[in-house]
């Protein structure tokens, strides 16, 4: 006697579990419900229409009731729901549009409801201007909306990845977008580093984003509809996009004793079979196992309900095959970027108590010397073992295939030596001979055998500067285009014969752009005797975390500033265009490849002429930006071409009369300050750096230049062993060793009015001097010793604190020149 099989919804697993079991069972009764018309359709494509991506609608239908009737022998019932199912009998009870209300019965039933968006009771989110994407209805909605000429911006709530998704779309057909994430970062799945790359990505193209902030109410004001947020901001918008999450479907279900979890999802067991006598349920509804860690979890993707729909039936025709969890892997395309992730993040090891290591590296998605090449970030996180835990990658090109490649090593509970053994395609289109997952593999391996210890810059906040020293191993245009404040500048070329520089009695922490010439310090180091840690993934990796959406400090929207205006203008001044008199392409290219090439050909040029340059290393945006105003060139616009190149435009000098007075350097200038520190008094030392502090607070690049009695200030308290001329040994004895010994410029009473100034400071809970001067280093300002006073006073660089750079009096008036605010002390 054939079996009866009742399939509850469609799309991904209910429709798989449907062609699965008429493969295995031609002589099968197989019935499929659907509440809505279409059974199966592309649901992960629906952004992508909306945004005019695809064009036809017909192609998010994969299959129709009408052909999978015809090649499956299935009983499609569209627009029927099932609204209760009764274990007992062994019926469900359907509500149809067609037949009216009536019970259908089983032999087995396999339940795919899937999950419904959340729309929480806050105030006015019933508006007919509030939207939600679960299903083609819904689509056509929101197409329709897009399409109406008053249309013109929109407000997406839920930074997950359907949110993400719509602001990309919406943004790409024209609309003015705002993002308002809950949370300190878009996309869960990923750590935060990791998605900043997206975030910034997002914004480059003019999405504005609004971090740590969540809808409290909706109302319409006219045409448009207003968004009260928690922080107080108000915004404006002709529609909203609610995607903050989904819950699974499951309230028809709680009568029925089948057995759920407290957030709703049914709990089922390896053969996807639930606690009811042939009841099995797939897909999004379902509480599966994490494969990493073997914890029970939930992950709504469409990859694993397809399997899982294939599995039940399987077990339905007793196969008995087992579903041994999920693993989250998980990718989305964001504009020019793409991020993809599989296994555990950070954020579920450190939750879930699991020990581990991190990796980063930053290669090119294929051979550097072949066209197109873009660089891609690799997260990997690991075990003592070796065994690899989960993986995150962010890049122009060549993501996939790399998470890819990681997944499968972690389907097979693979390690670290396994990424480093995989023989993968290479030619110099497509990869590189040693692939990132292979250089991936070899640090970690590196972590695990001790030949490089590794901090992050999570570490940098607990940085104590009287045990251990920072240094950049870059070049010297990288440190000056920005590097981690506090840190000295010793390049790798030249390290060891500036071993003498280093304290052997602190710890030393090194770090370069991405990783490989810090690992290149760091060995030297090691095996010289020092204690040395590498910041993995280097400064690239420490400017994700660094990362801050300026969207936060957006003005709020009002009922006029729809964001057509900001269009039209952005349009009018695309069309205008700009003339560049030389052209260079530095893609492939990573820092500090692209500024060398830039400054090279910037040379060439006369004062006023233009030169474009297009790059393909993303933090070419900000490090264009950034030299240009270094080096007193016009920053005349950067952005990002179709093909996700960042494209700049650079007018070398500022002398010429057609260059925008709003762009000159003279406007740069107000943003620095530098003072000189003549003085050797304790008073005057405790105002130059509390002067320097609050400047370097409000954002201002602050140089101090230490000269003659001011050289006291920053000198060592402690005697340190090097030679010099009987003058020098006279001025040492009698100048003050160090910021503690310093007297004070009236009333010092022997010492006593020292004392005194000191004790009333702490009693007030008022810094130090030398808590200032840490703060001051650790706010990345310039502390500069005068060579010549230096010379004339017997005071020799190894008797400074850290971090102090010497110099002389034209590096001083340079650093005056760009400043606003000069001080002598």
């Amino acid at each position: 006697m054939s079996k009866k099989v009742l399939i509850v919804g469609g799309v991904a697993g209910g429709a798989s579990a449907a062609a699965r079991l008429r493969r295995l069972d031609e002589d099968a009764h197989i019935v499929m419900f659907e509440r809505d018309e279409h059974i199966s359709f592309a649901n992960c494509g629906l952004p992508y229409y909306i945004g005019d991506s695809i064009q036809d609608r017909s192609r998010l239908l994969v299959q129709t009731p009408e052909a999978m009737r015809l090649r499956f022998n299935l009983d499609i019932r569209t627009e029927s729901e099932v609204t209760s199912i009764n274990p007992g009998s062994k019926t469900v009870r359907v509500s149809s549009r067609e037949r009216g209300v009536y019970e259908e019965s089983y032999d087995y039933l396999i339940l795919s409801p899937g999950a419904k968006p959340i729309r929480p009771e806050l105030p006015g989110i019933d508006s007919s201007r509030v939207f939600t994407l679960r299903n083609v209805a819904d689509t056509d909605r929101i197409k329709q909306r897009v399409a109406e000429s008053n249309t013109k911006s929109a407000i997406v709530i839920g930074g997950g990845f359907i949110g993400v998704e719509m602001a990309e779309n919406l943004k790409q057909i024209g609309l003015d977008v705002t993002l308002v994430q809950s949370g300190p970062h878009i996309l869960a799945s990923f750590d935060r580093e990791m998605s900043h790359v997206l975030a910034k990505e997002l914004e480059q193209h003019g999405v504005k984003l609004l971090f740590s902030d969540s809808a409290q109410s909706f109302k319409e004001i006219g045409e448009q509809i207003q968004v009260e947020l928690s922080s107080g901001t108000s915004l404006i918008g002709d529609m909203v996009i609610l995607a903050i999450g989904v819950a699974p479907d499951t309230a028809f279900l709680r009568d029925s004793g089948l057995e759920l979890t407290p957030k709703g999802h049914i709990i089922v067991n390896e053969k996807l079979e639930t606690n009811l006598e042939g009841v099995y349920a797939v897909g999004d509804a379902v509480e599966v196992v994490d494969f990493v860690n073997g914890n029970k979890t939930a992950i709504p993707l469409a990859g694993p309900a397809n399997k899982q729909g294939r599995i039940a039936a399987d077990n339905v025709c007793g196969l008995g095959t087992a579903y041994r969890g999920a693993q989250g892997t998980a990718i989305i395309k964001v504009f020019g970027q793409t991020g993809a992730v599989t296994g555990n993040n950070e954020k579920t090891l450190q939750h879930l108590g699991i020990p581990y290591h991190v990796t980063y590296v930053h290669p090119s998605s294929h051979a550097s010397y072949y066209p197109g090449a873009t660089p891609l970030t690799i997260k990997l996180l690991f075990d003592d073992a070796g065994t690899v835990l989960g993986a995150q990658a962010v890049g122009a090109d060549g993501v996939d295939k790399r998470i890819d490649d990681i997944a499968a090593v972690i389907r097979f509970k693979g390690t670290v030596y396994d990424l480093t053994e995989l023989e993968l395609s290479y030619a110099p289109p497509y990869s590189s001979a040693k692939d990132p997952v292979n250089m991936a593999g070899y640090t970690a391996e590196n972590i695990l055998a001790g030949r490089t210890q590794v901090f992050v810059p999570e570490d940098l906040k607990s940085l104590d500067p009287e045990k251990i020293t920072l240094v950049d191993v870059r070049s010297e245009i990288e440190h000056q285009n920005g590097h981690i404040p506090g840190s000295i500048l010793i390049p790798v070329d030249e390290l060891r014969r500036r071993l003498s520089e280093l304290d052997p009695d602190k710890e030393i922490w090194v770090y370069c752009q991405v990783g490989l010439r810090g690992y290149t310090a760091s060995r030297i180091l090691k095996q010289k005797g020092f204690k040395v840690r590498n910041l993995t993934g280097g400064y690239k990796t420490y400017t994700m975390f660094a990362y801050t959406p300026s969207g936060n400090k957006v003005p709020q929207a009002s009922p006029t500033a729809n964001g057509s205006q900001l269009i039209a203008a952005a349009l009018e001044q695309e069309e205008q265009g700009v003339h560049a008199d030389i052209e260079l392409d530095a893609c492939g290219l990573s820092c500090p490849g692209p500024l060398i090439e830039v400054k090279q050909k910037i040379d060439q040029l006369e004062n006023g002429q233009v030169l474009r340059v297009t790059a393909s290393d993303p933090g070419f945006y900000e490090d264009i930006q950034a030299w240009a105003r270094m080096s007193d060139h016009e920053m005349i616009k950067v952005g990002k071409t179709q093909s996700g190149m960042i494209e700049a435009y650079v007018r070398k000098g500022t002398s010429n009369a057609n260059v925008n007075s709003a762009s000159k350097p003279a406007a740069a200038r107000s943003e620095g300050s530098s003072m000189i520190v003549f003085s050797g008094d304790l008073d005057k030392a405790i105002a130059s750096f509390i002067i320097a502090n609050g400047a370097a607070a409000s954002g201002k690049k602050v140089t101090m230049f230490f000269t003659f009695w001011g050289l006291n200030v920053i000198r060592k308290p402690e005697k340190v062993p090097v030679p010099k001329s009987l003058i020098g040994r006279m001025f040492g004895a009698m100048m003050p060793r160090g910021s503690q010994k310093l007297p004070l410029s009236k009333m010092n009473m022997m010492g006593l009015g020292t004392k005194m100034i000191r004790g009333v400071m702490k009693g007030k809970n008022i810094s130090s001097l030398e808590e200032l001067i840490e703060t001051a280093i650790r706010q990345g300002v310039e502390i500069v010793a005068c060579q010549m006073s230096m010379d004339v006073m017997g005071i020799t660089k190894e008797e400074l604190i850290e971090g102090v750079k010497i110099g002389g009096v034209g590096y001083y008036l340079g650093k005056a020149d760009q400043s606003g605010i000069n001080l002598f002390i």
